[in-house]
């Protein structure tokens, strides 16, 4: 079968359509192409220094890592935020640092966490997490947004492969 001019040119226009929505997808997917990454980002700049989430109210959580590799990091979490019935951007439930070899802590990403759903920030959907879990918590949804620290599997994954939780015997909130 011969094509002609024009059927080769609108198969060629088609496979780098479909090739131009696939590497979209995948940015999206990676939260790239996510306004809320950035209003999160916006919204919790000052959260850089550790001091500033203790200040807040937020206490460490041992750092958490996964079976399958990556880790969440080390949560500041807000008692007094897990009360709240409305999410607001500002004020994440936790904040979460990776610990360096110096013992300095790095931001990564924050995570908002509702008792009652389902939940969503700015039409992203909460994950669901069931009781019994490590936190000893009822059930619950939760929402990580990666705003500082790339991640592979998404901006909203739990888990981030290019985290560690191997230096945080040494951390002391630097």
């Amino acid at each position: 079968m011969r094509l002609t001019t024009r059927e080769f040119t609108t198969r060629v226009t088609g496979v780098a359509l479909l090739s131009l929505l696939a590497i979209a997808g995948v940015s999206h997917a990676q939260g790239k192409a996510s306004p809320l990454v950035e209003h999160v980002r916006a919204a919790n700049e000052r959260f850089h220094d550790v001091k500033v989430a203790v200040a807040e109210g937020y206490a460490p959580i041992p750092c958490a890592s996964g079976v399958d590799g990556g880790a969440m990091g080390v949560h500041y979490v807000n008692p007094a935020y897990l009360k709240d019935e409305t999410i607001d951007i500002r004020r994440p439930q936790a904040v979460m640092y990776e610990p360096l070899p110096d013992g300095r802590m790095t931001l990564v990403a924050v995570e908002y966490i509702a008792f009652k759903g389902p939940a969503a920030l700015e039409g992203q959907l909460f994950n669901f997490t069931g009781a019994p879990n490590r936190y000893g918590l009822d059930p619950f949804y939760e929402l990580h947004v990666w705003a500082w620290k790339a991640n592979p599997r998404g901006a909203f994954a739990d888990m981030n492969p290019q985290v560690s939780c191997e230096h945080a015997g040494m951390m002391h909130g630097k």
